[in-house]
């Protein structure tokens, strides 16, 4: 739900209001992905050399996926049960609604101010401020606008957590505009090694995930009538799956589902608890699984969402093929 008392922001007032804050907490959605965590880094490690003091964090689990732990290199992040209960500013970033903050959504209602900074179409704001551009590829993209707004040098390390979400968002590049392909140069150029950011994030894995991905692939299922008639791929990621394995190699599995040539629309529901799951949804750019995954109470993009839900597998699945037969086609 929108705050009423929420209203939207331009670059220049996100900027004063970054600026003038001398206690920052910077929240990812839980389980954050390297556009969150990168972008919350990037902007920390600018406000925390300026003389804010700033805490990094997100409600689960516990602690940053592996492949992500050494962009903090400041030591900004700290526990969701540390962050300061009422903030002077709380910046909640690529989070498309309140309820992804998971535990600590409480704090967009106790900091004094709390300004969204996010790009997903389906986020309608929230908090005090919001600033939101569903045109930019990536969370980072509008952190770097910042950063430069703000007159802050792009040093290595900030280059790096930038370029994490830049990577990943767009696909390995496969889905940035000539704008974005030009900042990632600039990165590069600020020393970003770009195999040794992206293989870890994109290209590896334990041995265990072939084990766990031959599991779930098992459970795959195609239905060529589904998704408007452009195919419909799903499967299932089981919850002794989930709890057994990286927060990566769980993420990861929709990258291969989606390849699937016959399936417009690809799902992976994943097991969080007895009756609980969540899902990633992607689509090919033909139909809208934003609006698929919004129908559903949760959001994104219109080619990567994700929801949250409670109920049996077999339930879900039919409200997902019903969300999906009212998706908007996308030109």
């Amino acid at each position: 739900m929108v705050d009423v008392t929420s209203r939207p922001v331009d670059l220049g007032e996100a900027v004063g209001l970054l600026t003038a804050a001398r206690q920052v907490v910077l929240l990812a959605h839980v389980n954050p992905d390297a556009d969150a965590l990168g972008s919350a880094l990037a902007l920390g490690l600018a406000l925390h050399r300026r003389g804010a003091e700033v805490q990094v964090s997100f409600g689960a689990p516990e602690r940053p996926a592996e492949s992500l732990r050494d962009l903090d290199v400041d030591g900004l992040v700290v526990p969701a049960d540390r962050v300061v209960g009422a903030p002077e500013l709380l910046v909640v970033l690529d989070t498309g609604s309140v309820d992804r903050l998971g535990p600590l959504a409480d704090r967009a209602v106790t900091a004094g101010t709390t300004l969204v900074i996010d790009h997903h179409e389906s986020n309608a704001g929230f908090g005090t401020h919001y600033y939101v551009d569903p045109r930019a590829e990536a969370t980072a993209v509008m952190v770097l606008h910042l950063l430069d707004a703000m007159g802050v040098s792009v040093d290595l390390p900030t280059a790096r957590c930038l370029y994490a979400g830049l990577v990943t968002d767009t696909r390995n590049f496969r889905a940035a505009s000539p704008d974005t392909h030009a900042m990632a140069a600039r990165l590069l150029v600020a020393g970003v090694d770009a195999e040794a950011v992206t293989r870890p994030l994109l290209d590896t894995h334990p041995f265990s995930w072939l084990a766990m991905l031959s599991a779930v692939l098992a459970t795959a299922t195609l239905e060529v009538d589904e998704a408007r008639g452009l195919g419909l791929v799903h499967a299932l990621i089981r919850h002794d799956l989930v709890s057994g394995g990286r927060q990566e190699e769980v993420e990861s599995v929709i990258d291969v589902l989606r390849t699937t040539a016959e399936a417009e629309a690809a799902v992976v529901l994943k097991q969080v608890g007895e009756h609980r799951w969540t899902a990633s949804m992607r689509s090919k750019g033909r139909i809208d699984v934003a609006a698929a995954a919004s129908a559903l109470g949760g959001g994104g993009h219109r080619v990567a969402s994700g929801f949250t839900l409670d109920g049996d597998a077999p339930e879900i699945l039919d409200r997902v093929r019903r969300a999906l037969a009212d998706a908007p086609l996308l030109g």
